[in-house]
């Protein structure tokens, strides 16, 4: 595997799937303690863990974005010289075919914008229900803009994550420094 490829992975298949894994177990933890109706009452422990895991999906949210932002992507928008094989230049080798250009044109335009909600959500969930905690019972219109701050984020991190698996799938990341991987031999 390639440097660009180790770091693409860890992007999409590392911190991507697991901030949404984290995110579907936030929404069920929120929606089990806090909606209108919840029998049982929070204890201070349980609020305490839901602050952790949302300012940690929100950290896990800001490092898939900028890793994304700032290591990724630039590779994915790097000019060829004259002549190159475009195979090393993923945005140039999707827009170079009529019959993949849409995927630049709308999976990768859209999925760089979208993704910046993923933290911006998901961190302004974390400071509602840091300020409000157990006070949220009360106040259900908060709760449900809670509610919704974390589901914007997860819905903006399906749709940056399925955008990225298929640009990834039509024009690979590729390049860089080759590393050898579990018993390969040159």
């Amino acid at each position: 595997m390639t440097t660009h490829e180790i770091w693409t992975m860890l992007h999409g298949m590392g911190f991507g799937a697991l901030y949404l894994i984290a995110c579907s177990g936030a929404v069920l933890g929120l929606w089990r303690r806090f909606a209108p109706g919840a029998l049982t009452p929070v204890e201070a422990r349980e609020e305490t863990l839901l602050v952790a895991w949302l300012v940690t999906m929100a950290a896990l949210a800001w490092i898939t974005v900028l890793t994304g932002t700032y290591i990724v992507y630039p590779w994915y928008r790097a000019v060829p010289p004259p002549h190159a094989a475009l195979a090393d230049y993923p945005q140039r080798l999707l827009l170079a075919s009529p019959a993949t250009r849409g995927w630049h044109a709308i999976g990768m335009e859209w999925k760089e914008h979208v993704a910046w909600l993923v933290p911006i959500a998901i961190t302004a969930a974390a400071a509602v229900f840091t300020r409000y905690r157990r006070n949220l019972r009360a106040k259900p219109a908060l709760y449900h803009a809670l509610l919704g701050f974390v589901l914007i984020s997860f819905f903006s991190a399906a749709a940056a994550g399925f955008f990225g698996a298929m640009l990834t799938k039509h024009a690979p990341v590729q390049g860089g420094a080759t590393m050898r991987i579990v018993g390969e031999k040159p």
